[in-house]
């Protein structure tokens, strides 16, 4: 099997739980066992993975032309208007046929971006950011702060608020 023949249909043995309306797009085995990292339509199927992870819950990803890095998001709080997120450890699979996989998980991730801005903040800074789901109308607003700001001061949650109001205006406006 070459670097770009992923005309094989991905064997049934790896096949995870698919939806209705769920397709594959791209597949490649792993290195190490025999996990396989499954691109669909709808999200990413990791070796063990229990569940899809939606495009809209993958944080980070970075392909280091062998191996496939994955921060996965996870929500820590809820506020009025947007969730305020953490990162989940990375997951990282050797994939020496990555065929397709890295260009589709950098596509999906990337499309599934409606609106980013960082803005400073005392003692770090905060991203907000505005995310497609598939299947789901409209976008999640979230938020993940910096490394050593202080997330549970008033006056930051204060100024989060106004800002994510902002930008939900803001791109309101744009519509």
């Amino acid at each position: 099997m070459g670097l770009f023949n992923r005309s094989k249909k991905l064997p049934a043995d790896r096949r995870p739980p698919l939806e209705r309306d769920e397709r594959v797009l791209a597949w490649a085995p792993v290195a190490v066992g025999d996990g396989t990292v499954v691109v669909t339509n709808l999200g990413l199927w990791l070796p063990a993975a229990e569940r899809r992870l939606g495009w809209h819950e993958v944080h980070k990803a970075i392909w280091s032309g062998r191996e496939l890095a994955i921060t996965a998001a996870e929500q820590v709080a809820e506020r009025d208007g947007y969730l305020v997120m953490g990162d989940r450890p990375v997951d990282t699979f050797e994939l020496p046929e990555p065929g397709a996989v890295p260009a589709q998980v950098r596509l999906r991730v990337t499309g599934s971006v409606f609106h980013t801005v960082h803005h400073p903040l005392p003692g770090g800074g905060v991203r907000i950011a505005a995310r497609r789901a598939p299947g789901v109308d409209g976008v999640t607003w979230t938020v993940r702060y910096d490394p050593g700001t202080r997330t549970d001061d008033p006056e930051i949650v204060a100024e989060t608020d106004r800002m994510v109001r902002a930008a939900q205006e803001a791109s309101a406006l744009a519509d």
